[in-house]
């Protein structure tokens, strides 16, 4: 992932937390603000609870990897906090979570699906 396209400042990240919204399931939780910028940036959050270095690194490379292949609106700050079950779930059960996340949360760009 580019780095333009992450989120890296821990100030950005609390912005995301304190002034987004957020949406919830079994798996992960995605908080999601507006940014104002031409382009969608992603922060992913693996905390200690969830698994070892090697089990939390899986997580964010399955993450990132269903991340670049959604296709979602620019102009977000998205955060992607993996639960407890993340570290259990296979790739497809991970990107089945987020889509359904991103469709709740509005920003899935629903023609852009429909084309894949």
């Amino acid at each position: 992932m580019l780095r333009e396209r992450r989120l890296r400042k821990s100030s950005d990240f609390a912005m995301v937390r304190r002034v987004g919204r957020s949406w919830a399931d079994d798996l992960l939780v995605l908080a999601a603000r507006r940014n104002g910028m031409p382009r969608t940036r992603y922060g992913f959050v693996v905390g200690r609870r969830v698994g070892n270095a090697v089990t939390r690194n899986r997580i964010k490379r399955r993450l990132r990897g269903a991340v670049t292949e959604s296709c979602v609106v620019e102009g977000w700050d998205i955060t992607l906090i993996a639960r407890n079950r993340a570290a259990n779930a296979k790739y497809h059960e991970l990107k089945e979570s987020l889509n359904r996340l991103m469709v709740r949360a509005g920003i899935l760009d629903q023609r852009s699906e429909v084309a894949r």
